[in-house]
C-alpha cells in the first residue's frame, strides 16, 4: 500500500486573512476526508488504503484562497479525479479538498505545484 496517497488541500487564508481558528481549519480536513472515503468506500484504492489503518500516508497542502480551491476543484472534475470540495454550512465557504486515495503517480501531478500546509 506505500503507493497510495491521500491528498488534502486547505485553503492557507482561513488562518492568515479570515483568522479561523486552527481547530475550526482541521475540522475542515476531517470533514472532507470523511466524506471522500464514504462517498469511494467500494473503491479498490480505497479499500486497500483502509486496511492498513497504520500505516495511511495523508499530505496537506495548501491552496492560496478560495479562487485557486475551487480552480483545482475544477481541474480534478475536469480529469475525472474523485474528490469532495468541502463547502462549510451555513455560510457556503469552501474550505478544502480531499482527494479519495489513489496511487501516488495517478494524481501527483495535479497537486505538485502546490506547497505543503504550515500553520
Amino acid at each position: 500500500m506505500s503507493n497510495i496517497v491521500q491528498y488534502i488541500v486547505v485553503r492557507s487564508d482561513l488562518r492568515s486573512a479570515l483568522s479561523w481558528p486552527l481547530g475550526a481549519v482541521i475540522a475542515q480536513s476531517c470533514h472532507a476526508t470523511a466524506a471522500v472515503i464514504h462517498l469511494n468506500s467500494e473503491d479498490a484504492d480505497t479499500v486497500a488504503y483502509l486496511k492498513d489503518l497504520d500505516n495511511m500516508h495523508k499530505v496537506v497542502l495548501e491552496a492560496k484562497d478560495e479562487t485557486s480551491l475551487v480552480k483545482l476543484s475544477e481541474k480534478l472534475k475536469e480529469n475525472e479525479i474523485k474528490h469532495k470540495l468541502w463547502i462549510e454550512q451555513p455560510e457556503n465557504i469552501p474550505t478544502c479538498i480531499a482527494l479519495k486515495p489513489y496511487v501516488k503517480d495517478t494524481v501527483h501531478k495535479y497537486v505538485k505545484h502546490l506547497k505543503l500546509l504550515k500553520e
